[in-house]
């Protein structure tokens, strides 16, 4: 009991800093169509840029201008270079962001070293919460978390009720009518962008602080937030709520699991044919948790191509 009640609360904590960093990909990838490859290295600016306000204007300032930097850079790479080459194609744009998320990692390596940096969050923010079975669980961890449930109750009020998001919405699905009537779409777009950008960079400031912060996190994360947006669904912010909460779930599960295959098969009396089928059958579960977010975006694709909320065609 112990275990599944721990595990629950550190996989749905993951879940929403997964949620928050892929929040602003569903946007851009989802309703602009633009692969965006550099989207996790926008979440590492945040993360460093936060580290190093905190030690200028404490962290709450950073918190709240760090990611504000982060949406500025967002829109001057849209602006200046995605829609030199969006014209041409998604595999200009995907070499593009791929070149961009190599050149953030190695500027974040020339500032700050090959090395993970001492980014903590405030004293006052680090205290108990609560325990469960002896086990404390830090305020932080529950900031954190409530964070992105802010981040998704924002950003859902502004897509569905107000008139900003009806045109960004509309500019998705039809550009021409909507420059028609007098907005300008390029600027949409690139609001859009940087809102996204904003988005991971405020997840990379807070979250920042709880996890490693480090030249490294963006490659860590890039390839998960992908499968978070493909499987809740394109354009889906509820999709992605939901992917993010299953996969950090299954994830804090499946690190905690200290038994293998063979060990299954034999609870069924198969235990001399796990040994006849290889070692592999005796590594433990726990080793294969990096692939759980895959393995349910192989199976969401088979069973559903559009997605946990996607629309389909």
């Amino acid at each position: 009991m112990e275990f599944f009640g721990v595990s629950l609360l550190n996989g749905l904590i993951y879940g929403l800093i997964l949620f928050a960093v892929s929040a602003g990909l569903t946007l851009i990838f989802g309703m602009m169509g633009i692969i965006n490859f550099a989207h996790a290295s926008f979440y590492m600016l945040g993360a460093y840029l936060a580290y190093s306000l905190g030690g200028m204007l404490g962290f709450w300032w950073a918190i709240v201008l760090a990611p504000l930097v982060v949406g500025v850079i967002g829109m001057g790479v849209e602006r200046y270079m995605l829609r030199r080459v969006h014209a041409h194609g998604h595999a200009h744009e995907l070499l593009l962001t791929f070149g961009l998320a190599f050149v953030f990692e190695e500027l974040m390596k020339m500032l700050y070293g090959n090395y993970a940096v001492n980014y903590r969050a405030p004293s006052e923010l680090q205290f108990p919460a609560f325990t469960l079975f002896s086990t404390e669980f830090q305020f932080y961890r529950i900031f954190v978390g409530l964070t992105a449930l802010l981040m998704f109750a924002i950003l859902f009020c502004l897509l569905r009720y107000t008139r900003v998001g009806i045109v960004v919405r509309a500019a998705v699905r039809l550009p021409k009518m909507v420059g028609a009537l007098g907005h300008n779409v390029p600027a949409v777009f690139m609001g859009v962008f940087g809102l996204g950008a904003w988005m991971a960079g405020l997840a990379g400031a807070v979250s920042g602080a709880l996890l490693t912060t480090n030249p490294n996190m963006a490659l860590e994360l890039g390839v998960i937030v992908f499968v978070v947006v493909v499987v809740g669904g394109l354009g889906s912010l509820e999709g992605a709520l939901i992917a993010s909460l299953m996969i950090g779930v299954l994830t804090s599960f499946s690190v905690g699991l200290d038994f293998s295959i063979a060990d299954m098969l034999g609870w069924i009396g198969l235990r001399e044919h796990a040994a006849a089928m290889g070692d592999f059958m005796t590594v433990k579960l726990s080793t294969y948790s990096a692939a759980i977010p895959v393995l349910l975006m192989l199976i969401v694709l088979l069973i559903r191509p559009a997605g946990l909320m996607g629309e389909r065609n």
